[in-house]
């Protein structure tokens, strides 16, 4: 069970496992030497840090964009753009930022350009599997499994309505539970920025959910 904006789904993927922090912790050293490798030249380090991150960036841009073609096409496009960027990161600790704000610029892009044609809101079936698994794990009946299918409707049409800067705020920090220090080192902006789009976007998305679900 997870709370979002003050509602609560069973759908939702829990970002936030308790080992989590210890995972991530013991990989941090690994990918800095990979990124080390690759910043010497190392063709075999970039190959690695690629299937380290890709399904990453794949999962950030699908949240975005939710379009299975756009999120590859988000997921290839930035590992090019870092192969041909490496020289401008100047902290290896921080390559997994590196990596988010390409990610994160190209779908705002994307979105952006994408503003005004409709876009078909997917099937289960259409979701990705990791979506799918949460979905299954967490319905106790039929009646629970409709429910959820239409709040998670309700929810992605929601947040599709958000401004992309404020919605790319909302998913790096709600959704994959980054800190606002690490969505504004993303975004290229003050804290105190990610702090009022945050707010601005849950409260948007708070009146917009709340006014749906109460038809």
């Amino acid at each position: 069970m997870c709370k979002v904006f003050g509602f609560y789904c069973t759908f939702a993927i829990d970002n936030r496992l308790k080992d989590k922090k210890e995972k991530a912790a013991g990989m941090t050293d690994d990918i800095t030497q990979l990124v080390i490798l690759f910043q010497e030249g190392s063709r075999p380090a970039y190959t690695k840090l690629v299937k380290a991150f890709r399904r990453k960036v794949y999962a950030l841009a699908y949240k975005m964009l939710l379009s299975h073609i756009d999120a590859d096409e988000v997921a290839q496009e930035t590992f090019v753009r870092v192969y041909n960027r490496i020289g401008q990161l100047k902290s290896p600790q921080h390559f997994s930022s590196f990596v988010y704000r390409i990610a994160s610029n190209y779908s705002i892009d994307l979105l952006r350009k994408r503003r005004g044609r409709m876009v078909a809101m997917p099937n289960e079936s259409e979701l990705p599997g990791a979506v799918q698994m949460a979905l299954a794990s967490k319905v106790a009946d039929p009646a629970k499994e409709l429910e959820n299918k239409e709040l998670l409707s309700t929810i992605i049409k929601a947040t599709e309505e958000l401004p992309p800067r404020q919605r790319m705020t909302l998913v790096l920090h709600d959704i994959e539970g980054l800190s606002k220090e690490e969505v504004a080192r993303i975004m290229s902006c003050p804290e105190a920025t990610v702090r009022s789009n945050l707010h601005i976007a849950r409260s948007k998305l708070k009146a917009k959910l709340g006014k749906l679900l109460s038809r």
